[in-house]
């Protein structure tokens, strides 16, 4: 059986590197939050960040039990990334990246879609209220099997 997600992602620094946060909103196929969450990550910088965000939002979507993932980003450098049309040059990247690339295979069928930032807000929203708040914030299951969790979809 096919359950289709899509998934936000932000992450960002206050100072590059600076004291960070990640966000990421799963939706159902029909629109409604499955989960949403923000995890503060103490000092790293934003691109550091955003491959945080993206490899917590894709174990959670595992976590969920989708199998069809869309990931909209609006960290245009990871999206490219992923998708292999830019190389991963910067060291303190690339096990990031590997990281971003196993996680995703625990998904049938992954996208990576480019977005602007006004249509990641609320990605955007939870990355700076677990800054704010240096804590974890929302709802994301992190570990253990979707039944471990509850069915989520």
């Amino acid at each position: 059986m096919t359950v289709r997600g899509t998934l936000y992602t932000d992450g960002g620094s206050r100072g590059n590197p600076g004291p960070a946060g990640i966000g990421i909103v799963l939706l159902r196929e029909n629109g409604e939050i499955c989960c949403s969450g923000g995890r503060f990550l103490g000092e790293c910088t934003n691109n550091v960040a955003e491959y945080e965000a993206l490899i917590w939002g894709i174990e959670a979507a595992i976590a969920c039990g989708v199998t069809d993932l869309l990931v909209r980003a609006d960290s245009e450098l990871v999206v490219k990334q992923m998708r292999g049309e830019y190389k991963v040059k910067h060291a303190g990247l690339q096990p990031l990246h590997a990281r971003a690339k196993t996680a995703a295979r625990g998904v049938a069928s992954i996208r990576y879609e480019h977005v602007r930032r006004e249509q990641n807000t609320r990605a955007d929203e939870l990355a700076n209220a677990a800054m704010d708040a240096r804590c974890d914030v929302g709802d994301v299951p992190v570990s253990g099997s979707a039944e471990d969790q509850g069915t989520l979809f």
